[in-house]
C-alpha cells in the first residue's frame, strides 16, 4: 500500500485520537481499562492499516517532520539525497534493495550483533 499524506499533521491525528476516546469513555461507550496501544490504533485515521514497514525520506533529512508519530515506531527508515521530484523507479528498487537486507527486531535489542555499538558508545 502506498500512502499519501496531504495537509497532514501527526500531532493532530494523536489529539483527533484522544478526544474521541475521551468522548467514547465520557458517553459510557468505553471502558477504562479498554484504552490501551491497539484502542488508540483503532482512533487514529489510520485505523484498519498496517503500520509501514519502510519510510524513504528524500533530500537527506533526518527528522520525520511530524509524520506518522504513533504509526512508524518499528519502521525502518531509509534515507536518500535524492529530492522528491528527482526520485524515481531506481530509487524505489535501491531503498526496497537496502530494506530487504536488513534484519527487524521491532524493539528487540537481544537481537544485536555482539560487535554493534550501544547507542551509548557512538560509533567511532
Amino acid at each position: 500500500v502506498l500512502g499519501l499524506a496531504l495537509n497532514y499533521g501527526a500531532r493532530t491525528e494523536i489529539v483527533d485520537a484522544i478526544r474521541k476516546i475521551a468522548q467514547e469513555y465520557k458517553d459510557g461507550k468505553l471502558q477504562f481499562d479498554a484504552i490501551d496501544q491497539a484502542c488508540v490504533g483503532n482512533h487514529l485515521y489510520t485505523a484498519g492499516w498496517h503500520d509501514p514497514d519502510l519510510l524513504i525520506r528524500t533530500s537527506g533529512e533526518m527528522r520525520i517532520s511530524n509524520f506518522l508519530l504513533w504509526q512508524v515506531s518499528y519502521t525502518e527508515f531509509y534515507v536518500t539525497e535524492t529530492l522528491w521530484p528527482d526520485f524515481d523507479a531506481d530509487d524505489l528498487d535501491e531503498a526496497v534493495r537496502a530494506y530487504a537486507g536488513r534484519s527487524r527486531r521491532f524493539g528487540d535489542i537481544k537481537s544485536r550483533h555482539a560487535d554493534s555499538p550501544r547507542p551509548s558508545e557512538g560509533r567511532g
